[in-house]
């Protein structure tokens, strides 16, 4: 069941985003109790426990606190990439496709997209489109980006053997490797694989602990101790030094011990969900693409424009988020239980048994 909040949503059933939960009591009071210091000046001992703490289980030599997770890929991209040179990713990428430019705009950075099915990362892909020892001809490839899971592909598990084929290639071509790991914890409970076999595979890793894992602010980068001291500097330069952090630190450290492997509890509700809309109205769900969290509805198979559908659901209590003309996006988290996940399917398995009147 859903731990205790003491701000239930106004939904019956909130599918908007996993970015949406919020602290359980017991949370709350893990951070009323948390030590605190100065970050800026390095001391607050229990943000650095939080980093100490995230840096092990990636596999990695030291961490560093970020308010958001875009600040994470943004400074793990200036870490890699000079001003002039590029990063390369999939189309549907987070870093981007909804950073607002930001590798552009803060760092000069250019950026270069292969097209993949559903964010699927492929060695080859990244392998045909880096360009390296171009000299003065041609903008040369500094940085890979991989996203796991996939946000915009549907929630989709990355293979570790294409990445580990994708570090052979990088480290032969002096290419460096990012990871996008804002769900890095639901694709190790999907997969099996753990958080820091995917992150040694890469020179930094980014996990976000204000989805899934449900504390209400902060993502963390990882990598080697002087790559972490550096960005230190820029997350300063970026605005994001901090001082008594350490209340949010607790609350990812709370995260971190409670509600990781609870996350198959999301995998399995929003697999139950896919199943019934699949039932009801074929061809809305493919079900091989349901791997966590992340159910992507083609509504417009059932006569539903997004924005159509995504007002009915609304009117009816469930609120979703539409992700192109006939796609809606369904997102199962922590403060959506098995009561809620009932609420949705008969609200959405309705909606898709009966098109719009004209």
């Amino acid at each position: 069941m859903t731990a205790a909040t003491t701000n239930p949503s106004p939904f019956k059933a909130d599918l908007l985003s996993d970015t949406l939960t919020r602290p359980s009591d017991a949370m709350r009071a893990a951070m009323a109790r948390a030590e605190v210091g100065d970050d800026v000046f390095g001391e607050d001992p229990t943000l650095r426990a939080l980093e100490e703490r995230v840096a092990d289980l990636l596999g990695h030599e030291a961490a560093l606190f970020t308010p958001s997770g875009s600040m994470a890929n943004q400074l793990g991209v200036r870490l890699h990439v000079r001003q002039g040179e590029e990063l390369i990713g999939d189309s549907l990428a987070h870093v981007v496709r909804a950073e607002l430019g930001a590798a552009a705009v803060l760092s000069g950075i250019s950026s270069r997209t292969w097209v993949s099915e559903r964010g699927r990362f492929r060695a080859d892909d990244a392998a045909a489109l880096m360009i390296t020892g171009a000299g003065p001809y041609q903008v040369c490839t500094a940085l890979v980006i991989v996203e796991n899971t996939h946000n915009f592909g549907g929630g989709t598990v990355q293979s570790l053997d294409e990445i580990r084929r994708a570090r052979t290639v990088t480290r032969e071509r002096g290419v460096a490797m990012h990871l996008d790991g804002a769900r890095l914890f639901n694709a190790h409970v999907a997969s099996g694989v753990s958080v820091g076999d995917y992150g040694r595979e890469f020179d930094t890793v980014s996990v976000c602990l204000s989805k899934g894992l449900g504390a209400p602010v902060g993502s963390v980068l990882a990598g080697s101790a002087d790559a972490m001291a550096e960005s230190r500097i820029w997350r300063k330069r970026f605005g994001g030094g901090m001082r008594q952090a350490g209340i949010l630190a607790a609350a990812g450290l709370f995260a971190l011990e409670h509600n990781v492997e609870r996350l198959a509890d999301d995998h399995a509700r929003a697999r139950r969900a896919a199943e019934a809309m699949a039932e009801v109205a074929p061809g809305s769900v493919d079900l091989a693409t349901v791997e966590t969290n992340i159910v992507i509805v083609d509504v417009a198979a059932a006569g539903w424009t997004s924005a159509a559908f995504v007002e009915a659901a609304l009117a009816a209590g469930v609120r979703t988020y539409a992700v192109g003309p006939g796609a809606v996006r369904l997102v199962w988290h922590l403060d959506v239980d098995d009561a809620g996940t009932d609420v949705a399917i008969d609200v959405l398995t309705a909606l898709l048994r009966s098109a719009p009147t004209a």
